[in-house]
């Protein structure tokens, strides 16, 4: 299969060294694995894909530059002439070149997965929606963690995630496990 007939760009998002320091309940704990295997489906089939690595302007965040936090995590790291992006905010489409990238080589569709489901991943996807791309969200490739709602109410990494996906599908994006996405164009290398 070729670029034009992939399932979409693949954006992963975040996935840095120091997202591992954050000591939360998560969900989706096979995440990491999830996109690694997609990443590995995309470089077989030759599709896009584009790093997006959060560089943030606090100089005590884990995502600082120079901290090893802002490092990939190794088994999701880019390779050689895989184009990588960096963003100061959630969303990647804002101050990165994302778009551009994109409307350069004529992808109309992109496929979001990473961390954080109600953050960089739902801006992301609502941003890419709005701007017309045919959006893909891997739920079972995206994670979050517990956190307290606005009224102060303690939600589980699964709400806050379940919310995100649930914001987004069929508004934004399109929400669907891996499995579909695996089973989608080239067979793997024997």
């Amino acid at each position: 299969m070729t670029a034009q007939n992939s399932p979409g760009a693949l954006l992963i998002i975040d996935q840095q060294q120091g997202i591992r320091r954050l000591d939360r309940p998560r969900n989706n704990p096979d995440a990491e694995t999830r996109i690694a295997a997609l990443l590995a489906h995309w470089r077989r089939a030759g599709w896009p894909l584009v790093h997006i690595r959060h560089i943030s302007r606090e100089a005590d965040s884990v995502f600082a530059p120079g901290q090893p936090g802002a490092l990939f995590q190794p088994e999701l790291a880019p390779r050689e002439r895989e184009q990588v992006l960096e963003k100061n905010v959630p969303d990647a489409f804002a101050n990165s070149g994302l778009e551009r990238w994109l409307r350069v080589r004529g992808i109309e569709a992109v496929v979001v997965v990473g961390v954080a489901s109600e953050n960089s991943v739902e801006a992301t996807a609502r941003s890419a929606g709005n701007l017309g791309f045919a959006t893909t969200v891997v739920t079972d490739a995206c994670y979050t963690f517990a956190k307290p709602d606005f009224a102060g109410r303690p939600r589980s990494a699964e709400e806050v995630h379940d919310m995100a996906m649930a914001n987004l599908h069929g508004e934004y994006a399109e929400v669907v496990r891996a499995e579909a996405l695996l089973a989608s164009g080239p067979t793997p290398l024997q």
